[in-house]
């Protein structure tokens, strides 16, 4: 931000944390700058390194617990429990995220100038990544499902209402999968059903354990 200050610009990143740089590609734009920048300069202010990080990239930690779901929930695995595991700590993830301000990818000087842009995954993004290949993955196992229902409507209870309506999207996304998954009427409502342990504790409407 200072050296497009220092020379009267703006300087736009075109590549995301976790983007793999190749030869060639174009990694930033400078415009509006009273004269070209010095390359070198430039290419000082960009740390690369060999591989992602769980300090720089909050979307990897996310991408290698999906990972981990997904395998579980191959024919060849059939794990739901596993899954169901990996989404408690993709739960933990989305909370820490969603109580942090994520809408970060445009600088101002001191004088209130714009001068540097890069791309940073909004909150939506991190809910896709997070939710959309187990939610399909997972369709047709209840234990999935259950935890997953219990996990958007955790986050909706604490979270501030700024994150609520991408949550409740996604509350519509996965009773529209449980429709499409199961046909019989019993499975669709213990599909349904909030658990955060899958098959274990269910919870009402209400968020109170039910008890016999």
């Amino acid at each position: 931000m200072n050296l497009a200050k220092e020379w009267g610009g703006v300087i736009e990143v075109l590549v995301a944390v976790g983007d793999t740089v190749v030869e060639l590609m174009p990694v930033l734009h400078v415009f509006g700058a009273r004269q070209p920048i010095d390359e070198r300069r430039l290419r000082n202010g960009i740390a690369l390194g060999g591989e992602r990080t769980f300090d720089q990239d909050p979307k990897y930690a996310i991408r290698l617990l999906v990972d981990i779901a997904i395998k579980a929930l191959s024919p060849a695995v059939n794990d739901p429990t596993t899954a169901v595991q990996a989404l408690d700590q993709i739960q933990d993830l989305l909370l820490r995220l969603g109580c942090r301000h994520l809408e970060i990818g445009k600088f101002r000087d001191s004088d209130g100038k714009l001068r540097l842009v890069f791309p940073f995954p909004a909150w939506a993004d991190l809910l896709r990544l997070a939710l959309d290949e187990i939610r399909v993955y997972g369709a047709g196992s209840v234990q999935v499902m259950r935890r997953m229902n219990a996990l958007v409507n955790d986050l909706v209870t604490v979270l501030p209402e700024g994150r609520r309506p991408a949550l409740r999207h996604w509350d519509v996304r996965l009773k529209n999968t449980i429709a499409r998954s199961f046909t019989d009427g019993e499975d669709q409502q213990e599909a349904s059903q909030e658990d955060r342990q899958g098959l274990g504790m269910p919870r009402d409407s209400s968020g109170y354990s039910q008890v016999a």
